[in-house]
């Protein structure tokens, strides 16, 4: 019988270029007077832009065919 589960090892290298093409993940960050703004970062983390609404930011990944991704 075959074992059909095999475990792979990812490094911290992969983990970052994972996606790397296909992403990009949104993120809620807070100005110093608390309003919310939505961070675009790229798969390996590199903050790309900064938007004052969701909307805009998902627009603006998406006009880059990228799927944004939202983080919480």
């Amino acid at each position: 019988m075959q074992n059909l589960h095999t475990q792979e090892r990812f490094t911290v290298q992969d983990l970052a270029a994972w996606g790397v093409n296909d992403v990009a993940y949104v993120k809620t960050v807070y100005k110093d007077d608390g309003t919310a703004n939505y961070a675009i970062h790229a798969a390996d983390g590199t903050q790309m832009a900064t938007m004052n609404d969701r909307e805009t930011a998902f627009a603006a990944v998406r006009q880059n065919d990228l799927e944004p991704v939202s983080v919480h």
